[in-house]
């Protein structure tokens, strides 16, 4: 198993400490630890989650010859927050069945993420190279960009643009594409009561828990809470807003450093976007200047994903 490593996992430990001081976590440190790998996989094989999702990208799969098309025999497939890699991989093997030779670049901050996507790759004989980075950073992508030669083929799955501040998030990515290369990329669709359900319940708080477990904060320690804003920069961009609440005095312990927390104190456990159907294609192509080819909305109507070329 081959990875290059641009975060290393000393950075982001003392990024970790550093973002629990300021009562603030992003995305990344989700999934550092094993444990929350693990309940991650399970929690997006919950068909009442994610069930949609998956019906979507089984469905560009299937329609993965008119891909193939555009492509030579080779295909770089670099995938940004690339999780366990089970989707790239429903798209890579029908692009192998097209009569394509993939090679894959797994991209995430993750180490056990990028094993899980490495691993998985290299059982269906698929020639791959991890790439442990921080997608949030322009720099990182344009790293993780440059390990192939365009065309290249980029996948942002999972909702993952909405992890972060979208406006921004699509522009670096659309900033790391050439004209022939293509990008699949999907967002939630955004609906009160379901968008939330989808975060606010028992699996998803296990999987959150068990990152505070991770720097010893217990599940009596307090609680977590969930709110739901609007983004005023433009109509139809929500996101769903996660905080715990200490109930006592408390601790945390990351990388062997004490960080003390006070009874009544907030840690934001980042956020994340939901869209309208209007504001997503409003992101791809008026904010990231990308031209929509194809674009599919999952059978449960809760995602929309589309299959993008720079304009």
């Amino acid at each position: 198993m081959k990875v290059e490593v641009v975060l290393t996992e000393a950075d982001i430990a003392q990024e970790f400490a550093e973002a629990i001081e300021a009562r603030d976590l992003p995305e990344k440190f989700f999934f550092w630890f094993p444990r929350s790998a693990a309940e991650w996989a399970a929690l997006t094989g919950h068909a009442e989650l994610y069930g949609g999702l998956w019906e979507t990208w089984k469905e560009l799969a299937a329609n993965a010859g008119a891909l193939a098309k555009h492509f030579p025999r080779r295909v770089p497939v670099i995938s940004f927050g690339a999780g366990d890699g089970a989707r790239d991989r429903m798209v890579m093997n029908a692009l192998k069945n097209a009569g394509c030779e993939c090679l894959y670049f797994p991209v995430d901050a993750s180490q056990a993420m990028l094993e899980l996507a490495c691993a998985g790759a290299d059982d269906e004989d698929i020639e791959t190279v991890g790439i442990k980075a921080d997608i949030s950073s322009p720099v990182h992508l344009v790293y993780a960009a440059d390990a192939a030669e365009p065309p290249r083929l980029f996948i942002l799955s999972g909702n993952t643009m909405g992890s972060f501040d979208p406006l921004a998030e699509i522009r670096y990515v659309a900033q790391c594409m050439k004209p022939e290369d293509r990008l699949i990329i999907d967002g939630e669709i955004h609906h009160e009561q379901l968008s939330m359900g989808r975060r606010d319940n028992p699996a998803s708080r296990q999987f959150l828990s068990t990152l505070l477990n991770g720097v010893g904060i217990r599940d009596n320690d307090g609680e977590v809470r969930f709110q739901l804003k609007r983004d005023d920069r433009h109509d139809g961009l929500h996101l769903i807003v996660r905080s715990f609440r200490a109930a006592r005095d408390l601790s945390a312990t990351v990388a062997g450093q004490e960080i003390p927390l006070q009874r009544g104190e907030h840690i934001g456990l980042n956020f994340q976007y939901t869209y309208t159907p209007e504001a997503f294609r409003w992101l791809l192509t008026e904010q990231g200047g990308l031209e929509m080819l194809e674009e599919h909305r999952s059978a449960d109507g809760r995602f929309l994903t589309a299959v993008c070329r720079r304009g």
